[in-house]
């Protein structure tokens, strides 16, 4: 490759990868990645639909009461 080829931008499966790795050089362990992974999907989904939970759950293939429980859940573990 020359300074003037654009370099490819880095697939999923690898940026998904490198992440998994640096999670078990933390001592990350499985369930707080699944649950930080799903906190982190459904906030930024529901702000992508400007806070619409309707079009927020639909998005993600869930209920609307389910995501609207998993939003009072991420509340209360804020505190």
């Amino acid at each position: 490759m020359t300074e003037n080829t654009p370099k490819e931008p880095i697939k999923l499966k690898d940026r998904l990868e490198a992440l998994c790795i640096e999670m078990l050089d933390r001592g990350i362990h499985f369930g707080e990645a699944l649950e930080q992974f799903e906190k982190t999907l459904i906030i930024e989904t529901v702000k992508r639909n400007g806070g619409n939970m309707i079009r927020a759950s639909a998005a993600l293939g869930i209920h609307r009461n389910t995501l609207s429980k998993r939003l009072t859940q991420y509340k209360a573990k804020k505190r």
